[in-house]
């Protein structure tokens, strides 16, 4: 029997109106509010990818940047996108709430696009229009046009800090997981969330960079602002009917806490007994709906002793010299978690390839599919979206149920596991992307074409087609995993910081692209050939993708180390047999 079936329909979990008084879940909350943020979802998405899938030709073509500088100046914007929401979130959980910072930062972001629409439009504004083959050859950007164009995608960056950090999240508190009924539901709204950003992203990396290639970016960018006009406005149509719950402080000041705690008593003598270490009565958790942890030894035995201090007791109760057992678990679970984040830095870093120098070598191609009609290179990103949502569905439909078998894992190998078979496949597709670019060059060379600029091969634009989809199958298996990892194992109140992960993970992966491709440039230039230069006939991609190839495989190797000794958290925390749970739920499913 449900709570509502009880007769009381106020929510279990703590969630409020913007008031602060309690809610009935008959009137807020579920569906009714959860339909408003996945018709926002796809419009925003549609917004951002229609701004960043075809970023890197905007900026070879209108605004004259060689192939480095362009596709550098794509990753650290990008690399700034997912670095933002830590802030976003530290924000919302320590001052304003989830509510609260994602209208600001809304508004920030509105404001950003629509600076970013007229710095493409007005002329004066507008970089020069230019016809000559080499954009060094072309009239430079004046320092105002670059200061605009800039300024506004910094400034739409920072918007999506605080939207990005907080809107799924502000999904998920519609649903009192207390009540079963609602608990499913939960699960069925992930379901659609994830079907709303493949919406809109399939329909930016077609439709509108159709649009931008083919009838002005103007347009191209006007269409995805009004886009994120709409969903802004959708998102404040559902305000009488969100559930909130209240700031509870940064998890990040939780753990600076443990942390500074444990080198305040470095010197303390360590105690054995359990009554010496601080906890608070089990009811106290009870009352906030949550359980205390107990202690494990997940992590090395000398970094477990020294951060076990944070909750031994020495007479001094401030909260800056004495911590719980509970909180200094917690900071444990968040740190342990660090090797397997460290590993996605690299295959990270080659996703950021899609939209740079995959985008950049279908520039070289015949993209004619019939009569006049081409396809844009960017919209061959349009594959990896496809290939990830069938890669999915096989992925729960299939392999999990023929691997369960084999593993006896409800979910037909682990988390880690999906994620090294991922990495696996970047592996792949990078030796797939280096053989397709040597055959590139040699179609170049075979006929004449190697100096030639902006010429186009005579090759299919589709043999491009094998690295995008394999893309789209390692990020099945790798950013699913990763989304899902980090947010599960992290504690129950600080799963805001714990997704935060897989975003900082994208974050620094581009930005590590940046490092990566600027020292390779250099290096190989003062060596001899180039290996990325503005003309790719004359270019060797070819060595630069071996070499991330290469790369994928040591940090493979790596992540094998990182995680062989990673215990679950699942395993330790929770008060139940969460595998036989799941098992039970798997077999019903099965059974159905």
């Amino acid at each position: 029997m449900t709570v509502e079936e009880a007769g009381d329909d106020h929510t279990k979990d703590g969630t409020v109106d913007l008031q602060g008084n309690p809610v009935r879940r008959s009137i807020r909350g579920r569906w009714k509010a959860c339909s408003f943020l996945v018709v926002y979802e796809a419009f925003e998405r549609m917004a951002y990818y229609g701004i960043s899938s075809n970023l890197v030709i905007y900026m070879t073509t209108k605004l004259h940047q060689g192939t480095v500088k362009s596709a550098n100046n794509v990753t650290n914007w990008v690399g700034t996108v997912f670095l933002t929401p830590i802030l976003g979130a530290y924000v919302a959980d320590a001052h304003l709430g989830r509510y609260r910072t994602f209208v600001i930062s809304s508004t920030i972001y509105f404001l950003g696009m629509l600076v970013l629409t007229l710095s493409v439009s007005i002329p004066g504004i507008k970089p020069p229009e230019c016809s000559m083959a080499n954009a060094e050859d072309c009239e430079q950007t004046s320092i105002l046009q670059l200061a605009v164009f800039f300024g506004a995608l910094y400034t739409l960056a920072i918007g999506t800090g605080g939207t990005k950090a907080n809107i799924s999240t502000i999904g998920a508190d519609q649903f009192d997981e207390t009540d079963p009924k609602e608990k499913i539901q939960k699960m069925s709204f992930f379901n659609w969330w994830m079907f709303s950003i493949f919406f809109g992203t399939l329909f930016a990396n077609t439709v509108l960079v159709y649009v931008q290639d083919n009838v002005g970016w103007g347009w191209g960018y006007g269409i995805p602002t009004l886009g994120l006009a709409i969903s802004i406005f959708v998102f404040l149509l559902g305000t009488p009917f969100y559930r909130h719950k209240l700031p509870t402080g940064s998890p990040f000041m939780k753990m600076t806490r443990v942390i500074v705690a444990s080198f305040r008593k470095a010197n303390a003598p360590m105690a054995r007994s359990l009554t010496q270490f601080h906890e608070l009565p089990s009811m106290e958790y009870e009352r906030k709906g949550t359980f205390p942890i107990q202690p494990t030894k997940s992590l090395s035995q000398l970094c477990c002793r020294f951060l076990d201090r944070a909750s031994l007791k020495t007479g001094i109760t401030d909260q800056w010299n004495l911590c719980t057992i509970t909180e200094v678990e917690e900071t444990k679970q968040m740190l342990n978690m660090l090797p397997a984040m460290f590993a996605t830095f690299v295959p990270s870093a080659t996703v950021a390839q899609v939209s740079t120098l995959f985008v950049k070598q279908g520039t070289t191609l015949n993209a004619r599919i019939a009569g006049n009609f081409s396809i844009p290179p960017a919209s061959l990103t349009a594959f990896v979206t496809v290939s990830i949502l069938v890669s999915i569905v096989l992925y729960d439909r299939v392999f999990v149920k023929v691997t369960r078998k084999f593993t006896g894992n409800p979910r037909g190998i682990t988390l880690l596991q999906r994620m090294g078979v991922g990495m696996i496949f970047h592996i792949l597709l990078m030796t797939v992307a280096c053989f397709t670019e040597r055959y590139r060059l040699k179609v170049a060379a075979d006929h004449g074409l190697v100096h030639q600029k902006g010429v186009k091969l005579p090759l299919s634009i589709f043999v491009l087609l094998p690295q995008f989809m394999l893309m789209g199958i390692a990020d099945a298996f790798l950013e699913v995993a990763k989304l899902d990892f980090f947010y599960d194992q992290a504690p129950e109140c600080m799963k805001s910081l714990g997704a935060s992960y897989s975003l900082t993970s994208l974050g620094i992966g581009n930005f590590l692209s940046s490092f990566l491709l600027s020292t390779v440039s250099k290096i190989t230039k003062k060596r001899g050939r180039g290996w990325i230069l503005n003309n790719l006939n004359e270019s060797r991609l070819d060595y630069y993708y071996l070499f991330f190839a290469l790369l994928n495989f040591v940090n493979f190797l790596f992540f094998l180390v990182a995680v062989k000794f990673y215990v679950y958290r699942a395993e330790v925390t929770r008060p139940v047999d969460v595998k036989e749970e799941e098992a039970n739920v798997m077999g019903v499913e099965e059974n159905e």
